[in-house]
């Protein structure tokens, strides 16, 4: 998975590729999204641009998330998913959940202006 990491406003933006499946790209996302939320980091956007496949334990992987964010008073944003993972988190639901924005400037913007 190998994420690039990177500020951008109050914004904490994470570039994922590959494929986030069960085994060691989950359980980095998992690692992850939980050191940047410990430090200080609530704010995320994942982009999905590279993200070639999620099967369902990444799918999992980044509810847990989401509630992680949450509980410490964050929010997390994805950006930039394939017409395939995009109708995954619709026809599951999942899209009531996600804050799903169609470009990485839209979804920051999304954060407002609070800290």
């Amino acid at each position: 998975m190998a994420p690039r990491i990177r500020r951008v406003g109050k914004a904490t933006v994470v570039d994922l590729s590959g494929r986030i499946t069960f085994g060691v790209s989950v359980a980095e996302l998992h690692d992850l999204v939980r050191e940047l939320a410990d430090e200080g980091n609530i704010r995320l956007v994942l982009n999905f641009k590279d993200v070639t496949y999620i099967d369902s334990s990444g799918i999992g992987e980044l509810v847990s998330a989401h509630n992680y964010l949450h509980g410490r008073g964050g929010q997390l944003k994805l950006v930039y998913l394939s017409t395939n993972i995009r109708d995954t988190f619709l026809v599951s639901k999942l899209s009531t959940i996600f804050d799903m924005a169609d470009s990485e400037e839209a979804a920051i913007a999304s954060f407002g202006s609070g800290s």
